[in-house]
């Protein structure tokens, strides 16, 4: 779940740039925003839990049992009781920023967070992760039309574009930085008594 390839990153960002709204008659700032975001939240029940052997059973939405191994970190399984709902909330984007050639060098930035309750606190954590890879356009065929992106580790991907009025101020030269984040958070709701 919690991965990103540089090529997927640098498809995402073509089709981000291809979907960015119109600049025309607007500050001649390059274009940004965010053009997928994503939030799914789904809550499990507690069926059965084996302390000893860190195995967590859990009926989903649709009925569907499954038993999980829980990593040692979790360091409040043994609160966990039959009955008990987690909230597992899972939330994804894709942003990107069009900067002018020179303002910056194409690369990959990651950065990740995690946390964990404290021993004896309710339980929950979450993860989050964010890849950032900063392409350079390499061609813009304005009658296809279509833009073509040198990735960093040199992969070329050309994607075609919508609305041809989307790369209005765009140039050949110019870098995108393509920000792909998820994060992972997890509760837990005691079972009403």
């Amino acid at each position: 779940m919690m991965k990103v390839l540089g090529t997927w990153i640098a498809c995402l960002g073509l089709v981000a740039l291809a979907a960015a709204p119109a600049l025309a008659g607007t500050d001649p700032k390059p274009p940004s925003g965010e053009v997928a975001l994503d939030t799914v939240t789904m809550t499990a029940t507690v069926e059965a839990v084996d302390v000893a052997k860190r195995l967590l059973t859990l009926r989903g939405p649709d009925g569907n049992v499954q038993t999980v191994e829980v990593e040692e970190a979790v360091q409040n399984l043994p609160q966990l009781k039959k009955g008990d709902q987690i909230v597992a909330v899972y939330y994804e984007s894709l942003g990107y920023a069009v900067r002018k050639a020179g303002t910056a060098s194409p690369g990959v930035a990651v950065a990740g967070a995690a946390a964990a309750a404290k021993p004896g606190a309710k339980p929950g954590g979450g993860v989050a992760r964010q890849v950032t890879a900063t392409v350079t356009i390499t061609a813009i065929d304005p009658k296809a039309p279509s833009v073509t992106m040198k990735g960093p580790k040199g992969n070329v991907k050309t994607v075609k574009i919508r609305d041809p009025k989307n790369l209005e101020g765009v140039q050949v030269g110019d870098l995108v930085d393509l920000t792909y984040t998820e994060a992972l958070a997890i509760k837990l709701e005691k079972k009403a008594k």
